[in-house]
């Protein structure tokens, strides 16, 4: 092992150790199936603390390089023949992304007597057409419940409901107009890029690395927007840690641009720590927050949301706000109950902590 911690660089010891980790995992130092050294071993060669190194191995373990197994150490995951054909980088690895849930498990019992309350209780009122941004009960909750679970503190006026995020990406497009230079990572989703470029967009693709977008790509792009999934981003499964996360926002106050944070995923993560959302870090300005109830409700539930920056609010009532918002109230109310009752963050706590069961079980 070579592992200097460098005392004068910005980035935490931690993270400098974890990135020395992955390389040798990368390079094959620590083939699949191998034991990594152990924290105390780590920490004596690093020369930082046993609680430094904790932290490193944990973020090993959180990104899907290795895995910790009870009073047996931790051991490595990845392997390069996940990634065939994939050329090696500068920062190489991208970590296979973790099904952390297959959809459609939410548990049918429950969403049967919602939807049973919800016929009762609002009766004729499900057959009303939706107000254009989507119902107000519907936008409160998913407001309380972003400022709970993600300390996003916004006010339902800047919530849009929409059918699912190809959606809500063709309203984004026609927001900034035809002609509009956005950047994308690469590899991502392919349906935001083809539903940006159907709609006029421009689309640059900046490769990912271990952490994110590079700092070179980013200056490099001409985009103001930027399209991001900043955790465990489609199909590589990189998640950008926190000082990439503050390096994009930097990006767009410099350029007096915007980020488009596309959140899916995150709600499923074994962590038992929130992760840092890029709106909440900008205290709402500069950031659409975007997310789905597909991944963690059902499927079928082709129901979305996005959440605009103050500055943003105003414009797209004017240019946007005729667009009528294409699902139906019925399920509107079904979903604002079960955020209401607590029925939805119940469901998320108990597939964490199945996840995090399993992973400890191996």
């Amino acid at each position: 092992m070579n592992y200097a911690i460098d005392s004068e660089k910005r980035e935490a010891a931690y993270l400098q150790l974890y990135r020395l980790l992955v390389r040798d995992i990368v390079s094959g130092a620590y083939p699949y199936g191998s034991r990594l050294p152990s924290k105390r071993l780590l920490a004596a060669e690093a020369g930082v603390s046993v609680i430094t190194a904790e932290h490193a191995i944990s973020q090993l373990c959180e990104e899907g390089y290795a895995e910790a197994r009870e009073r047996s150490g931790c051991f490595v995951l990845y392997r390069a023949s996940d990634f065939p054909g994939r050329p090696m980088t500068e920062a190489p690895g991208l970590p296979s992304p973790p099904q952390l849930h297959g959809g459609g498990d939410f548990p049918f019992s429950v969403l049967a007597k919602t939807m049973r309350r919800v016929l009762l209780d609002y009766g004729e009122r499900i057959m009303v057409k939706s107000p254009n941004h989507g119902c107000p009960e519907l936008r409160e909750a998913i407001c309380a419940y972003l400022g709970r679970s993600r300390g996003i503190r916004v006010a339902p006026g800047q919530v849009i409901v929409g059918s699912g995020a190809e959606y809500l990406y063709g309203l984004i497009a026609r927001l900034f107009g035809p002609g509009s230079v956005f950047a994308l990572e690469k590899p991502s989703y392919e349906k935001i890029r083809r539903v940006y470029e159907v709609s006029g967009i421009r689309c640059e693709l900046l490769p990912l690395a271990g952490d994110g977008i590079p700092t070179r790509e980013l200056e490099k792009t001409a985009a103001r927007v930027l399209h991001v999934t900043p955790f465990h981003s489609f199909p590589s499964g990189v998640s950008a840690d926190i000082s990439k996360k503050r390096e994009y926002l930097r990006w767009a106050s410099e350029r007096e641009g915007f980020l488009v944070e596309d959140n899916y995923d995150s709600e499923l993560t074994v962590s038992r720590k929130a992760e840092d959302s890029l709106f909440a870090l900008a205290e709402g300005r500069r950031v659409i927050y975007l997310n789905t109830f597909s991944k963690t409700i059902s499927p079928s539930m082709r129901m979305g949301y996005m959440v605009l920056p103050e500055e943003l609010t105003e414009e797209f009532s004017a240019r946007l706000g005729f667009y009528s918002c294409p699902v139906p109230l019925f399920e509107q109310y079904v979903l604002s109950e079960l955020l209401h009752t607590g029925d939805y963050e119940r469901h998320l706590n108990r597939v964490r902590r199945r996840k995090r069961k399993e992973k400890a079980e191996g």
